[in-house]
């Protein structure tokens, strides 16, 4: 599918949906350029769908914060002009503030197109498609409250209805309404009604977007598992019964169009010559993969060839022999005092000689599938479908399966999504030969509980969906994480929880922006945690 072309029609959409009045409109039509009613709705959803993937990755937030805190990669950089140091040390950059906005400027602009879809939509009578982009909303503003926590919902994306200033709506008000906004989307889905088109997701399958939503339903129902689990039973049991995701043929991830500018941001970042030396798989990552000889381990990380210009250079192809991996411990640098990286008791040392020394060399780099361009982002997969319904049957909620076989079938099915990237490297025989021989420890729930969501955070930063790994790491509490204390750090040495939210908010949204903040009590801070996030 060329997805430019549909983005050439949908710049002129954008612009007719944002015409002032039907007055205006009638006043100042060309004859000879065709109105909205001339525009098919259907071209908004390949953007839709590829945004709500490429969002969640590169310069907008995850391998510039949540992608180190959790541990699942490492770097030396420091401070002032050197982003990585947000992630990693949690000190600011100079742009620190870009790097807050743009996820939240991204994920709602996203959202916006999702919502101008559904009217259009209405309009024509395409009813499915409308209601596909509702369900697109409802995961877009979701990615949005996991990340900065109360949000825009009931008034967002109305400002074609004068609403500029809308109210940050509670989080424990938030999930329930999403829930059952999702509920009403899915159930309305006629598989005899229009046909998407234009659909590279699922190619118009109205019973893929069914198994889409109720998906999606289950992970947000988990979110509040903790909190309010008579609510999150009721939606596991509603999106159990509607049918969720039962293969990983059933991923929903976006494809790219590199021909046509459309591709991966994480592998953007991971092209970048200084970024592809400077970002390594943390020593916790690693060191996890190797307790298991997990096969996956020479699929995701290599050791690149000695000195700094074969560090430096993305195109040449490393070590990945299991044996010789080694992960970077977070929170050193290359300053030359007591956290520089040479005082790390297990240092192995640089590559290289002169001027073509690599003090980092002998880390483990992400191999080339994660510098593809071409590589697909990942929204939802049945891998994570199958991880929570592990967690929520060793919690005792009610499910039809145990959480041995839910965390054996999820375990495989991570395997398989991985080898969307950069096609098949693990067998399913050694997937399964793996999975046997690492069954779930059920010798009490919090065992359980510790290697599913470990699992889960693992499969989740293998196929880059690093946000991700972030949320179930603060749902769950698991990994269990030593937080990194470097000076001048921003959240008193915690793993930040959540993103302060954006400063342009308070300057275009004031009255709502400071209630929102007088509710977590201030100030718009890294360390406030989510509604859902408890102990």
């Amino acid at each position: 599918m060329n997805i430019y072309i549909k983005r050439v029609f949908l710049a002129s959409l954008i612009v007719f949906g944002l015409s002032c009045d039907d007055d205006f409109a009638e006043l100042n039509t060309d004859p000879n350029r065709a109105g909205a009613e001339a525009f098919d709705a259907n071209l908004i959803l390949p953007t839709v769908i590829y945004e709500s993937g490429n969002n969640r990755n590169g310069y907008s937030g995850a391998v510039l914060f949540q992608v180190m805190w959790i541990q699942l990669m490492a770097s030396t950089s420091t401070g002032g002009a050197n982003y990585y140091s947000n992630a990693d040390k949690y000190v600011a950059s100079g742009s620190t503030n870009s790097y807050i906005s743009s996820f939240w400027g991204n994920q709602y602009s996203t959202a916006s197109r999702a919502r101008q879809m559904e009217k259009l939509a209405i309009d024509k009578g395409l009813l499915n498609l409308a209601n596909i982009g509702r369900m697109l909303q409802i995961l877009d503003i979701s990615f949005v409250s996991d990340v900065y926590g109360d949000v825009p919902y009931n008034e967002a994306l109305q400002a074609d209805e004068e609403v500029t200033e809308p109210s940050y709506q509670l989080q424990s008000s938030l999930y329930p309404q999403m829930l059952a906004d999702l509920e009403v989307a899915i159930t309305a889905l006629n598989p005899s009604g229009d046909i998407p088109t234009n659909d590279f997701l699922y190619n118009g399958d109205i019973a893929q977007w069914r198994k889409f939503g109720y998906s999606l339903m289950l992970k947000l129902a988990m979110r509040m598992v903790k909190v309010d689990a008579a609510t999150a039973q009721t939606y596991i049991t509603t999106a159990l019964n509607g049918g969720i995701f039962t293969s990983p043929d059933d991923d929903a991830y976006s494809i790219m169009d590199q021909a046509n500018g459309f591709n991966n941001a994480t592998a953007n970042a991971f092209n970048t010559v200084d970024d592809v030396y400077e970002v390594r798989w943390s020593n916790t990552f690693i060191d996890y993969l190797q307790a298991t000889n997990d096969p996956r381990l020479s699929v995701v990380a290599e050791i690149p060839p000695a000195g700094l210009a074969a560090n430096r250079d993305g195109t040449v192809v490393g070590n990945s022999d299991p044996s010789v991996q080694i992960g970077l411990p977070n929170g050193l640098d290359l300053r030359g005092a007591g956290t520089d990286v040479s005082t790390d008791p297990n240092y192995p040392g640089a590559t290289g000689t002169g001027d073509d020394v690599a003090p980092i060399g002998n880390y483990s780099r992400p191999t080339a599938i994660y510098r593809d361009r071409e590589g697909p982002t990942f929204i939802l997969t049945y891998a994570q479908t199958q991880l929570l319904l592990a967690d929520a049957a060793a919690r005792g909620l009610t499910v039809p399966g145990n959480a041995s076989q839910y965390y054996n079938d999820g375990l495989i099915a991570a395997f398989a999504t991985l080898n969307k990237l950069g096609g098949t490297q693990v067998s399913v025989e050694d997937a399964t030969a793996y999975a046997n021989a690492n069954p779930l420890d059920t010798g009490n729930a919090d065992a359980s509980l510790e290697m599913i969501n470990v699992q889960y955070w693992a499969s989740m930063g293998m196929i880059g969906d690093f946000v991700e790994a972030w949320n179930n790491w603060k749902r769950s509490d698991y990994p269990e994480l030593t937080p990194v204390n470097y000076t001048g750090n921003f959240s008193n040495g915690q793993i930040p929880v959540r993103q302060p939210y954006p400063s342009g908010e308070e300057a275009t949204n004031t009255e709502n922006y400071q209630e929102a903040i007088g509710r977590i009590g201030g100030p718009n801070d890294w360390t406030t945690k989510m509604w859902w996030d408890v102990e």
